[in-house]
């Protein structure tokens, strides 16, 4: 398994800007027009999803994200960027005063598939999605770097995340699913 993309420079400051620009037209109370397709490169509309996350002095502020997308990534990371800043439940909406201060990164993903063995997931390489009796919980690769986990607690906070209990992963039925992404820190 691995990645059947990469970004150029150019590429992730495309997007980069993308995300900047829809958080800057947001505040300013700007009408809100994603991307137009037709000014971007081809591989800017492959329909793949992507997370975009918001960090203040390092921490969390904002993460929301498609594991798969019917629209192009262009699209996709506009609309992330503002569901980040302004729609996360775990956060009040963005503030202008705040803006300044974010970090915004960006992961594209790539396809998504069943994990076939949990051994050979390797720990900052494979984000996860766990699916059990209706309940999802899906983590970026990074994640259990950032919190230094080891695979068991991978697995276990994966089940928390969608309300379920540590072992969830291994229940009959239970559906667990891998992918890499491509991560890149916006400058602006």
């Amino acid at each position: 398994m691995s990645l059947p993309f990469s970004l150029t420079e150019e590429e992730q400051h495309i997007l980069g800007n993308i995300a900047v620009s829809a958080i800057d037209d947001a505040l300013a109370d700007k009408e809100l027009v994603p991307p137009a397709a037709d000014k971007m490169p081809a591989s800017l509309l492959d329909h793949l999803g992507c997370f975009v996350t918001l960090n203040m002095h390092g921490q969390l502020r904002g993460c929301i994200g498609l594991i798969q997308s019917g629209s192009p990534l262009c699209e996709n990371v506009w609309r992330m960027a503002l569901m980040a800043a302004f729609r996360d439940e775990r956060f009040p909406p963005l503030s202008a005063a705040e803006w300044p201060d974010a970090d915004i990164t960006i992961n594209v993903l790539g396809p998504l598939s069943t994990c076939p063995d949990v051994r050979q997931i390797v720990i900052g390489r494979h984000g996860l999605v766990l699916s059990y009796n209706g309940h999802k919980g899906v983590f970026l690769p990074s994640v259990p770097v950032e919190f230094g986990w080891n695979l068991p607690q991978y697995l276990g906070h994966l089940g928390n995340k969608a309300g379920l209990p540590d072992d969830a992963w291994a229940r009959p039925g239970a559906k667990l699913e891998w992918y890499e992404s491509f991560s890149f820190d916006v400058q602006r």
